[in-house]
């Protein structure tokens, strides 16, 4: 029997491709940068056919450099960065612009007019979101408004459009799939989450045919098969593609998270916390949204989600344009260089606050600075921003859930950081436990299509491969950092656009 997985991890930031062992063990890896574009202001793109020759790059590096053959490959799972938003051309399979990214800003006056047409209840009821640029629709629309030629396209049928895992299958397949799994169309404002069907009044109001959006699929099962050529390796001629969902509800996958209650957070470039809400699609009261997590054999799982924009981001800001610190390695040794932040705080607002407060038009902010301010006092105040806005998201949620969390289970390239880990601990007085293997984003979808293709039997069996590295524990601290928490929340109002 086939015992490697391959894992497709499509991200903001970079492409990879992670082969696994049927034991969760990562048999080879390979990952390459991705190029940000800032044509304006707030704008965030990504080259579509760059995406594509990154991920197949990785993906050829990862397979010759496993030594695995084609028969031991059972499938492959894809997950990647939600929201971010392709338009390409049916015929020649060409993008007609670049994708828009999660991270832009462009659609927000779409947005406050959706608002100002009493969008906001129906769009929270039917897609268990609230009104943002963050989000596909008002990108969709913003390509077919403002690009040459897509109208007469459309006219033509000639045009699709999806995020980033229906653009990699349809690639994958030279074209023969399109589909986009549930996780990831409820992201999208367009995807009614309890019926798992294209809302019709939402896509009338916005302008986007239904043609050309993909046809929703499960996540957990066969879509299509890689053809034949991709990446120039004809091995790989076959393998048959099983998963699809996006990075975040992957990632609580990954870490095991399968009961209802169970939480995590991704401390990757933004920071993205999520709550298992079972079978119940619950709606937020407290800025929060509600997603699809991901559906297995006909049962489907809902997650509430928070999401922060700039975390790891913050970090990248410091080293490249502020030229703080040299490496991101460095940023803990530097913030421990110091007793405790000096009443710096620094509000990342770099596009506008995400969770729970949903302000488009706040900027990035810095409070406290005094003569006597360093530069290991703004790093302090940069990593402890994380810990403050994941604070915030866990508040939301045991609100909105009546659930007290008690153990948080976290990933992503900052969850190394044991400052930022133990200050989470301290601020929300939880258990934060940090696995082995902190790239649970990839291993969501490797073990999501090893349950389709039989590697794996059970959730059960699954949850077993998941080891913790590190218990972090609330300290004699705590009771100091709840203060400065109440601080946090002052540099944010000012922050605020209103």
């Amino acid at each position: 029997m086939s015992k490697y997985i391959i894992a497709l991890d499509q991200g903001t930031t970079s492409s990879r491709a992670v082969i696994y062992d049927e034991n969760g063990i990562v048999k080879s890896f390979a990952q390459k940068p991705l190029t940000q574009h800032y044509p304006r202001p707030g704008w965030v793109e990504h080259d579509p056919e760059e995406i594509i020759k990154t991920l197949f790059e990785a993906l050829s590096e990862a397979f010759k450099k496993s030594g695995v053959k084609r028969s031991d490959i059972a499938a492959v799972g894809i997950t990647n960065q939600r929201e971010t938003s392709v338009v390409w051309e049916k015929d020649s399979g060409r993008s007609i612009y670049n994708a828009i990214v999660w991270q832009c800003r462009r659609t927000a006056d779409t947005c406050e007019e959706l608002k100002k047409d009493g969008m906001g209840a129906y769009i929270q009821e039917k897609t268990g979101l609230l009104i943002d640029a963050y989000f596909s629709a008002t990108k969709f629309k913003w390509i077919l408004d403002n690009v040459g030629g897509a109208k007469s396209a459309v006219e033509k049928a000639n045009l699709l459009c999806g995020t980033i895992e229906s653009w990699i299958v349809y690639n994958l397949t030279k074209g023969r799939v399109h589909v986009s799994d549930y996780s990831n169309a409820s992201r999208t404002m367009l995807f009614d989450i309890d019926r798992l069907e294209w809302d019709e009044l939402l896509l009338k109001s916005l302008g986007i045919p239904e043609g050309m959006l993909p046809y929703p699929v499960c996540g957990s099962e066969k879509v299509g098969e890689i053809a034949a050529g991709i990446c120039g390796i004809e091995a790989l001629e076959g393998v048959p593609v099983c998963a699809l969902i996006g990075d975040q509800p992957s990632a609580l996958f990954g870490q095991g998270c399968f009961e209802k209650g169970q939480a995590k957070n991704t401390y990757g470039t933004g920071c993205f916390m999520l709550m298992n809400t079972g079978s119940d699609s619950v709606r937020s009261k407290c800025g929060l949204v509600t997603s699809v997590g991901w559906s297995v054999a006909g049962n489907t799982s809902y997650a509430l989600e928070g999401s922060v924009f700039n975390a790891g981001s913050v970090v990248q800001w410091l080293r490249d344009e502020m030229g703080l610190i040299n490496s991101s390695a460095e940023c803990e040794s530097v913030a421990l260089s110091v007793k405790d932040n000096a009443g710096v705080y620094f509000v990342p607002a770099f596009n506008g606050l995400g969770a729970p407060y949903w302000d488009m038009y706040a900027r990035g902010i810095i409070t406290g600075l005094t003569r006597g301010s360093g530069k290991a006092h703004i790093v302090r105040a940069a990593l402890e921003s994380m810990a403050y806005q994941s604070a915030d998201l866990m508040l939301g949620m045991q609100k909105d859930s009546s659930i007290k969390i008690s153990e948080l289970r976290v990933d992503g390239g900052a969850c190394v950081n044991n400052f930022i880990m133990q200050l989470q601990s301290d601020i929300t007085d939880t258990v934060i436990n940090r696995p082995v293997n902190i790239e649970t984003t990839s291993a969501g979808a490797a073990y999501l299509a090893g349950l389709s293709c039989g590697l794996y039997g059970s959730f059960d069996e699954i949850q077993k491969l998941r080891i913790t590295e590190r218990i972090f524990v609330p300290s004699a601290e705590s009771i100091r950092t709840k203060d400065c928490f109440e601080q946090w929340h002052n540099a944010v109002n000012r922050a605020k656009s209103s």
